[in-house]
């Protein structure tokens, strides 16, 4: 299985969507909350070429992007094969 990795946000609704479409496909994944941790939002921002908003995902390292972008990987069926490694 694909290491995951998700940076997110205190009540986010965007992050909530991505975590949950992770769980139902029974995916773990590695979660940085950056609302108080200006390091990791700076790491976000270096791993994401700059996108600042949340959540911004990972899967085996390659920037997805966030929640929609997640969806519309789920939507073409392109995500279940970059999840399985």
């Amino acid at each position: 299985m694909a290491k995951v990795e998700i940076y997110t946000k205190f009540l986010c609704g965007y992050c909530a969507r991505a975590k949950n479409l992770l769980a139902a496909k029974g995916v773990a994944f590695e979660e940085t909350d950056i609302t108080m941790n200006a390091a990791k939002r700076d790491e976000m921002l270096g791993r994401s070429n700059g996108a600042r908003t949340v959540p911004q995902i990972f899967i085996d390292g390659r920037h997805i992007g966030g929640s929609d972008d997640l969806a519309a990987l789920d939507a073409a069926g392109e995500l279940d094969p970059l999840l399985a490694g």
